[in-house]
């Protein structure tokens, strides 16, 4: 007998709905192509769903056609991307999460008053190259030793140093805790924002607590998910075996060997059509559900689709 436990809350997050329908809305008011820098959402099956439609995804500005529109992903991006897109006459709208665009700001305002910068963070994540260039600021990764200017007085920073911490909004719960408890150990008078979104922290705690009914743990969602990452990172923090997948095809019939209960859960990008592709696939005897936090968390569209 197989039992399914699911995972509440799982899947989209209010910033991916808003990014979504940014893009869905493009195409309905000014036809395809619209171009999207960035996949919109780490997601392979939206971003297909979304070019199915009209929507074509480039890495680089310099991609888009002059004069085409654009729209810039929910994960943020650098003043610099903007500037070039000004320079080639492209239509910006950008559907940046408004949390990732509060940390930019926060960024903004210690830098104004003359603090250094810390961004917790992953080394190459899209988010985090969007918060870097807005001001100067030293990354520290969420898994790693602080940086060498960072830890050791003699090379970089006194203890004295006014420092700002603001971190990813993806990041596992656990380990952003240790690297600001470290960083808080070297500046006591840091000023710290531990700014990991509603729904990442939801969804790290809905796993935790599904973690101790279940023998697998199957996260649904795509390789370069950040938070999709740290859910399966959590599950096994828990001491339960866990596997990112992006659908049933990619699950090996071993995993589940002499295992009766699968737990499901999802990232913030997942559609939820994955997760019952995924639930029918297992064909259990049993679906239950592991409720967490309420989420009726909504934003604003950008200014020129309200």
């Amino acid at each position: 007998m197989v039992e399914v436990v699911l995972s509440s809350p799982r899947g989209f997050c209010a910033g991916v709905v808003r990014a979504i329908e940014v893009v869905e809305l493009c195409l309905e008011r000014f036809g395809p192509p619209v171009y999207v820098k960035h996949q919109i959402v780490h997601n392979p099956y939206v971003v297909a769903e979304l070019e199915r439609k009209g929507a074509i995804t480039v890495e680089e500005v310099d991609e888009v056609p002059d004069g085409a529109l654009v729209v810039f992903s929910a994960h943020g991006s650098p003043p610099e991307d903007f500037q070039r897109a000004e320079l080639r006459n492209l239509r910006v709208i950008d559907a940046v999460c408004p949390l990732v665009t509060r940390v930019h700001n926060e960024a903004k305002k210690y830098h104004r008053e003359g603090k250094r910068v810390l961004l917790v963070g992953h080394h190459g994540h899209q988010e985090v190259r969007g918060t870097m260039g807005q001001v100067p600021m030293t990354l520290v990764d969420d898994t790693s030793p602080l940086p060498d200017e960072v830890a050791d007085p003699d090379i970089g920073w006194s203890a004295d140093s006014e420092v700002a911490v603001i971190t990813q909004t993806t990041l596992s719960v656990g380990d952003t805790a240790s690297a600001i408890a470290a960083i808080n150990d070297r500046f006591p008078a840091a000023v710290v924002r531990n700014d990991i979104c509603y729904a990442t922290t939801n969804r790290q705690d809905a796993v935790t607590q599904m973690a101790g009914q279940v023998d697998v743990v199957l996260v649904i969602g795509a390789q370069n998910s950040s938070n999709c990452n740290r859910l399966r990172e959590v599950a096994e923090a828990n001491g339960v075996p866990a596997y990112l997948i992006n659908g049933p095809d990619e699950i090996e019939p071993h995993w589940l060997d002499g295992r009766n209960r699968v737990g499901i859960t999802s990232g913030a990008s997942t559609p939820e059509v994955l997760v019952e592709a995924v639930i029918e696939a297992l064909k259990p005897e049993r679906v239950s559900l592991i409720t967490g936090a309420d989420e009726d968390i909504t934003f604003t569209l950008p200014r020129e689709l309200r």
